[in-house]
């Protein structure tokens, strides 16, 4: 019984408020909305464009994915926790909220409306009796039918729009008939076009057209991934033929995606073992870097650092051996601009066309399809990359000419690291100084400085579990090449500087091949 009450299909329409399953995430609030004019909607399943409450998410999901909000509101309660989750649960509620002052306000208008023609039409009716009688004492001839008359010529149009309105008997105005706000009418009554009378919280919640706007005036541009785009599998998968080059923890994730919404895959690597699990996928396994670029129409490369990502393009069978008019060349690696700047002109030179495209996020971001990109050099390449920058990130942005996306990159994660290398020193002084760990964790989760990325690491240090998400040699690494950019430039980076210190201490205690977060083991030894 319960199972064919769950096939009953369900109807939505635009403005329907909505519990969205995105992949492995819990189910979120959300409401369904147009979307942007040029976001096209994916091909196959029925799907609608949900934006998120109490997130910058936006995605389209499959019908099957969504639920009425109402009818289900209890029992998602029940299942889902945390902080993030009630946020948004409370953004909802306010927003009913408000939707029912709004409502009440229409009603009591029209109430006030009805009260003063009806108080017209009872002075109206005096005056016309007074005027009757004082004729009759004058004398003068009655006329029967003055008063109906008067009545059908009263040149009242709220008079007149009230008694032809077929709410007129009996039936009460619309606004008054339902004030608990029924899903599917909830926004109907609140939208004229897209999103009219619909703010979205200001903080920490941006609408997309904001976003795009601010965007524009920056002079970047992004490439909307949908979140849930990849896992939903509603990417439609670009025609070209597509090369990836380095299988590590970053790369790994990023061709797993690639695969899953249909791309075209040929992998190298250096340690060719690592091509066998995508070649089950269905991959096609390519023997060099230069037969890679050869036979495909773009390659993308994710190495460690400036060193490989030169040894990869220069070396003996490498990149640039392949590289022919048109071909298309895309650099994922974190390195510094000057290497990057050096990769792009001698790609160009033989004709070619060159992205740098560092990612910001971790192994799991990247198994998720959740990453950042930050994109700059070719930007008809740029575009050409949207369905793979859409399997595999979150969101991208396009940051203008090369050298551009790996100077934010190296900030982004100098911030990181220099903020794990803060944790692990305010878990270690709450330790030497008998404070309880896990209750300055608690209380860290409670405050403006929550986040997934601090309790991850935190549990990390807590329960001494280091397997690496984000290896800290390369922290260190971007630490280092941060430094020399702020030199560069003759900016301090002080905070920088001595945090870069403490991940080489941990270095010199065998951490390099562990998580960020051993960094921890260089205060405690």
């Amino acid at each position: 019984m319960a199972a064919a009450a769950a096939a009953v299909p369900v109807n939505l329409r635009l403005g329907d408020l909505v519990w969205g399953k995105l992949g492995r995430y819990p189910p979120w609030p959300g409401k369904i909305v147009n979307p942007p004019k040029d976001l096209k909607k994916p091909r196959g399943k029925k799907c609608f464009f949900v934006k998120f409450f109490g997130t910058e998410d936006h995605a389209w999901i499959k019908v099957e994915q969504l639920k009425p909000y109402h009818a289900h509101k209890e029992e998602m309660i029940k299942i889902n926790k945390g902080k993030r989750f009630q946020q948004a649960v409370d953004a909802v509620e306010e927003f009913l909220k408000k939707g029912k002052g709004k409502d009440q306000a229409s009603h009591n208008s029209t109430e006030e409306k009805n009260r003063r023609n009806s108080s017209e039409e009872r002075g109206k009716q005096s005056v016309g009796e007074e005027k009757h009688k004082a004729n009759l004492s004058e004398g003068k001839p009655k006329k029967r039918v003055s008063s109906v008359s008067s009545e059908r010529g009263s040149k009242s149009p709220l008079k007149r729009t009230y008694e032809q309105s077929p709410r007129k008997r009996g039936r009460p105005p619309k606004d008054e008939k339902d004030l608990t706000i029924p899903e599917s009418s909830t926004v109907k009554r609140m939208m004229t076009g897209t999103m009219a009378g619909f703010k979205w919280p200001p903080s920490p919640a941006v609408c997309y057209q904001a976003i795009t706007k601010k965007l524009k005036e920056t002079g970047s541009t992004s490439i909307q991934a949908a979140d849930s785009t990849a896992i939903n599998g509603s990417i439609t998968p670009t025609d070209k033929k597509i090369g990836f080059l380095g299988l590590g923890l970053m790369g790994s994730g990023i061709v797993s995606n690639l695969l899953k919404m249909g791309h075209t895959v040929t992998v190298w690597n250096r340690t060719a073992e690592k091509c066998d699990l995508f070649i089950q996928e269905g991959a096609r396994l390519g023997r060099t870097p230069a037969e890679v670029v050869s036979t495909c129409d773009i390659t993308f490369a994710c190495v460690s650092d400036p060193k490989a990502a030169k040894d990869l393009v220069l070396g003996p069978s490498g990149v640039l051996q392949g590289i022919r008019p048109g071909k298309c060349y895309v650099d994922m690696s974190t390195v510094d601009a000057d290497t990057v700047t050096e990769l792009a002109q001698v790609i160009v030179s033989r004709g070619g066309r060159f992205l740098e495209a560092p990612v910001s996020g971790n192994q799991q971001l990247s198994n998720d399809g959740m990453l950042v990109i930050l994109a700059a050099g070719d930007r008809g390449l740029y575009e050409d990359c949207s369905s793979c920058f859409q399997a595999m990130g979150k969101t991208s942005f396009f940051l203008g000419e090369v050298g551009n996306a790996a100077k934010m990159m190296l900030i982004v994660n100098m911030v990181q690291g220099s903020f794990m290398a803060t944790i692990a020193e305010g878990l270690t002084l709450a330790q030497v100084t008998g404070q309880s760990q896990q209750t300055l964790l608690d209380i860290l989760n409670q405050g403006q400085l929550a986040s997934i990325f601090l309790d991850q690491k935190c549990q990390n240090i807590l329960q001494g579990n280091f397997k690496p998400d984000f290896y800290l040699k390369y922290i260190q690494k971007d630490l280092r090449l941060a430094i020399a950019l702020g030199d560069s430039v003759n900016h301090p980076t002080p905070m920088a500087a001595a945090a870069n210190e403490v991940y080489k201490r941990a270095k010199a205690l065998d951490q390099s091949d562990n998580d960020m977060s051993a960094v921890y083991r260089a205060y405690i030894h």
